[in-house]
């Protein structure tokens, strides 16, 4: 009488394996799509009132008065053709690159001005100017955030994790 022991396997059966990649490039698909949609949304009432824009941009004391006029002029139109080319689904690793770039710069100049107390209006979605609690600053760093999150799984999908056509 032989005794065998149980090995384990280590590997994923292949239809696992397959179902695993099937739903990574659906959340992919889904993630793209709901960043691309946030983008175009942003964008549009920056490009319709870039002097509101303008203000808000200054009031993030951050960049000298020089630039100011310059970012709110072609912020807008970089964060449009970015959010398109997401939802389009062209120029993917670019956009995506571009995306996450924005989003940390978002991301970080919310945190930098919580950090020094300022309590401005982000100017993420609407140019109008109206009064902000420390209560709405927490809301935009956490929603940020999770724009952040999303983005970077896109990046690491996108640069890392996605597998290439060639190889399959």
């Amino acid at each position: 009488m032989s005794q065998t022991t149980p090995q384990a396997d280590l590997t994923l059966p292949s239809e696992a394996q397959s179902s695993t990649g099937k739903w990574a490039r659906v959340f992919f698909l889904l993630s793209r799509l709901f960043l691309g949609g946030i983008l175009v949304y942003a964008s549009y009432d920056k490009i319709l009132h870039p002097v509101p824009f303008a203000e808000i941009v200054f009031n993030y004391q951050i960049l000298p008065d020089l630039l100011v006029n310059l970012v709110s002029l072609f912020l807008p139109w970089i964060e449009l053709l970015v959010g398109l080319s997401l939802i389009l689904g062209i120029w993917s690793p670019g956009s995506v690159l571009i995306c996450t770039f924005l989003l940390v710069v978002f991301f970080s100049a919310l945190v930098f001005n919580m950090a020094k107390g300022l309590d401005i209006d982000c100017g993420c979605f609407t140019t109008s100017i109206g009064p902000s609690s420390g209560g709405h600053m927490l809301w935009y760093l956490v929603r940020d955030g999770f724009f952040l999150f999303v983005a970077l799984f896109l990046f690491f999908y996108t640069f890392f994790m996605k597998v290439q056509r060639g190889s399959r």
